[in-house]
């Protein structure tokens, strides 16, 4: 493990990413500031963290809808950064709302049909045509589902759609962004499981974007907690998750629904988030942060391993203090 919290054998590498877009009236916002994660063919990777911290943005230039203004993206040590067909294939991104990244007037098998042509991945109409039955049995809809258009579907078959449009290109690497959120609770339930069986199935890399820290638990391996742009605690997912080593993780876990009504919550969190582009001196989180002191107002803290657990990371001047998980 590296001093960043990276596992050695990683297959998908993000290293100290950063995205700005720019501002009305001149001037920019950094949407992300030094992102680095990681990411291995059949692991799932949690990305949580408040609407507006980056999740999505990371997203897009992972999947080469957004170009960065530094850092690098890798994939099995090549570079991706002007993408050849082949690299564009390899790692695919599910859209949040299924309606609106799907053409309407375009039948489930047009558009699966143009992707198996368009890569090359099926020599002939039959063959296309074979693959395209294959992979509507993969998502749980029927071939008859391939002669409709997406007004023809509920959520959860579009999403499913969208799904099987993803993976008709074989890719290596899955990023989905809030797949559940436009979704009601049994029909997200079914999507995630979905999730869950093609990344085993199929070998795949999942990373997974939610504010929902519950689906989080239920399908990953690792999270990473993202704040104004960057990256604040990452490691296992049930280690963060039990004993959080930065405040803002522990306000998160904390902000969840709990099963128990009396359950002991820590103490809240300060005020909003910054506006956009909008950076506090010192670390990032102290204008909002309980447990800050003067340090934390003067020294932003490094992304470091958290004393006695290499494969996590944390970035507060506290991390080495043990307070234990929230109570459920």
């Amino acid at each position: 493990m590296s001093a960043t919290g990276q596992p050695a054998s990683a297959t998908l590498v993000v290293r100290d990413l950063h995205v700005a877009y720019a501002a009305a009236g001149g001037g920019q916002i950094q949407a992300v500031d030094g992102v680095t994660l990681s990411l291995r063919s059949g692991e799932a990777l949690g990305l949580v963290g408040e609407s507006g911290c980056g999740k999505t943005t990371v997203a897009r230039a992972i999947a080469g809808l957004v170009k960065p203004q530094k850092g690098e993206i890798e994939l099995d040590g090549a570079t991706l950064a002007r993408r050849s067909r082949a690299q564009r294939r390899t790692i695919q991104l599910v859209f949040q709302d299924p309606f609106a990244s799907l053409n309407p007037r375009r039948t489930v098998r047009s558009v699966l049909a143009e992707l198996l042509k368009v890569h090359e991945l099926a020599a002939d109409d039959a063959q296309r045509e074979r693959r395209c039955v294959e992979l509507m049995e993969m998502v749980g809809l029927p071939a008859a589902a391939l002669d409709r258009r997406p007004a023809a579907f509920s959520g959860g078959q579009r999403q499913r759609i969208a799904i099987a449009r993803a993976i008709a290109v074989e890719p290596r690497m899955i990023v989905a962004d809030e797949p559940m959120s436009a979704l009601d609770v049994s029909v997200g339930a079914a999507i995630l499981g979905l999730f869950e069986r093609l990344r085993n199935d199929l070998g795949l890399g999942l990373l997974l974007i939610s504010h929902n820290l519950a689906v989080v638990a239920a399908i990953c391996d690792r999270v990473a907690v993202m704040y104004l742009g960057r990256v604040v605690e990452a490691g296992p997912r049930g280690e963060v998750f039990s004993d959080p080593r930065h405040p803002y993780t522990r306000a998160l876990l904390d902000a969840a629904p709990r099963l128990q009504p009396d359950a002991v919550a820590g103490p809240r969190l300060r005020e909003e988030a910054p506006a956009a582009g909008v950076r506090p001196s010192g670390c990032s989180f102290h204008d909002r942060c309980p447990r800050v002191e003067d340090i934390c107002r003067r020294d932003a803290p490094a992304l470091v391993p958290v004393e006695g657990h290499p494969e996590r990371v944390a970035a507060c001047h506290f991390s080495h203090e043990h307070r234990g998980g929230r109570t459920r």
